[in-house]
């Protein structure tokens, strides 16, 4: 009844729960498992038309009329070319047009194989979205095919109506039909706003007090909101809130922070039994691998991403619905609409949380970022570089009225320096900047300007290479492989610190750094900017946290 194709499968389902009952189908051998699926299904109605250029027009008015998304599906090759100027017509038109196009397996394209052409992006930017999806071998195979099909139907309507491209290819055998139903697929929805005009707002309000088990996770985000008290008590009681320091000063009240410490005492049994049923996400990038595999392999039953500007994020692999509007105004709009008593569930994170104890390192790269962070002065900025700094600050309380900056847009290693000092030029407070060795020399020539004054301090972690690569699960460096992964070196800044003007201070142990750090993070500002290069061993430095984490998890 229906073809085994499960990209096909996947589509076809979508297409139904998306509200696409229409579909021009054209002849062809390659789309045959998407037509006779699709001639299958009593909720679509097929309209065969032979000529592409027409059943392009054809569908079109299909979808003018009503105004609902109406579909073309054609075969592989040149099929696909003749459709280009219904869709342009479509795209001027604002007229939703979902373009299918069947195509060969990628292997088999410009390799003299008959009807094939590079057909992903063929119509470039006269579609508002157009996606290649995979076939399907894995189950990460068949989430990404989810996504992309989800991602490309939202985009019909969104922020004006136009045409999408999904391009399916098909490998051989595809004629028969083995399926009796079709499969339950994850359905993702955009909420435009929560107005009054949005006729789905109340059962999205119905749906959150459904649950009681509800997770706030807020991602990076560089300012400070101070929700109304009113609102931010409601919040609180309802939800338990997770975030990094670089979420700064963005959520109604208490979070937790010590999340990959918190993660690390839970078996996989304790995992399972605090998942949440709800997860709401805003903000931009997380840090934490662990929350990012705890909330993979536990999942929600639902994942609500806020977004400013509507772009689906899947992170979790469990996202149902995107709610494109300004984060804190989402909140402040459903606190007033939380019902019932303030469930158990946060009080039960926050307990497993106070019951961590904090972190303490000896001298070690861990420690001595620990003990800047301890003593920083407020209000102060505070920049972390990729990779080892960032990640091990999170192990560490900060004071309040520290603002927090971090390259974590793609998380490269470079400009971590340059970025720092080109927010402490604009900045009349002190700027603190903690940075590995690879990314500080990778990145030396950020002291090559004189736009830079006395207000940067930068602390840097030098124990000669990648230490980040030692601390990787699973790897063992055999040979020279060590030396050329780990980028191993004996260069130290001090020469280059010095000659740009910088105080210079070089730590070799724990007495050194105790005397060193009351002048580094002294409130008033010095003569000179300051560097201080904390110097330690690779080797020692993993140990310390693997025997930090090993002592966590027999809590």
């Amino acid at each position: 009844m229906y073809t085994d194709k499960q990209n096909i499968l996947q589509l076809v389902t979508l297409l139904r729960e998306h509200g696409i009952h229409k579909v021009v189908v054209c002849p062809g051998s390659r789309n045959i498992p998407i037509v006779q699926t699709l001639a299958n299904m009593p909720e679509i109605t097929c309209y065969p038309i032979t000529d592409e250029r027409s059943a392009g027009f054809f569908a079109m008015g299909l979808a003018l009329h009503g105004g609902a998304p109406a579909a073309v599906c054609c075969t592989s090759g040149t099929a696909l070319l003749n459709l280009h100027p219904a869709v342009a017509e479509a795209f001027y038109q604002q007229v939703p047009l979902v373009v299918i196009s069947a195509d060969r397996p990628r292997a088999w394209i410009g390799q003299m194989d008959g009807q094939t052409l590079p057909q992903p992006g063929v119509f470039g930017s006269l579609v508002k979205k157009s996606v290649d999806l995979p076939e399907i071998a894995t189950p990460e195979d068949e989430w990404f095919c989810n996504r992309l099909i989800n991602e490309a139907l939202l985009e019909l309507n969104h922020h004006g109506k136009g045409p999408v491209h999904i391009n399916v290819p098909v490998s051989e055998p595809f004629f028969k039909l083995p399926v009796n139903e079709l499969p339950a697929v994850r359905k993702i929805v955009r909420y435009c706003g929560l107005n009054p005009y949005d006729k789905d707002y109340s059962p999205l309000i119905e749906r959150l007090n459904r649950y009681r088990r509800r997770m706030a996770v807020a991602g990076q985000m560089n300012l400070i909101y101070l929700f109304d008290r009113t609102c931010a008590r409601i919040l609180s009681r309802h939800f338990v809130w997770f975030c990094e320091h670089t979420a700064n000063r963005t959520l109604p009240g208490w979070a937790i922070r010590n999340i990959d410490p918190l993660l690390c005492t839970m078996d996989n049994k304790a995992q399972e039994d605090m998942k949440p049923e709800l997860l709401i996400t805003y903000g931009g990038h997380i840090i934490s691998k662990r929350l990012k595999n705890f909330l993979r392999r536990h999942p929600p039953v639902e994942h609500w991403h806020i977004s400013p500007d509507g772009s689906v994020a899947d992170l979790f692999g469990s996202l149902t619905t995107v709610i494109e509007m300004d984060p804190f105004e989402f909140w402040e709009k459903i606190a007033p609409q939380m019902e019932g008593s303030a469930p158990e569930y946060p009080r039960s994170w926050e307990t497993r949380s106070k019951a961590v104890p904090s972190a303490s390192f000896a001298y070690s790269e861990q420690g001595a970022i620990g003990c800047l962070l301890e003593h920083l002065p407020t209000p102060c900025t505070l920049h972390l570089a990729n990779s080892s700094a960032v990640r091990y600050a999170q192990l560490f309380k900060l004071p309040e009225n520290v603002e927090v900056l971090a390259n974590r847009g793609t998380n490269g290693i470079e400009g971590s320096m340059s970025t720092a000092l080109g927010y402490a030029a604009a900045s009349p407070q002190l700027n603190f900047l903690i940075i590995g060795d690879l990314s500080f020399f990778y990145d030396m020539n950020a002291l090559w300007n004189v736009n830079y004054g006395s207000n940067i301090r930068i602390l840097l972690l030098n124990n000669s290479g990648g230490e980040i690569f030692h601390a990787l699960p699973g790897l063992e460096l055999q040979g020279d492989a060590k030396r050329y992964v780990t980028a191993t070196h004996t260069t130290t800044a001090k020469a280059w610190a010095e000659d740009r003007g910088f105080d210079y201070t070089a730590v070799h142990k724990e007495a050194e750094l105790q005397e060193a750090i009351p002048a580094f993070v002294a409130p008033s500002l010095s003569a000179h900017p300051q560097l201080m290069e904390v110097f330690t061993d690779k080797d020692s430095d993993v140990e310390l946290l693997k025997t930090y984490y090993h002592n966590l998890k027999q809590l």
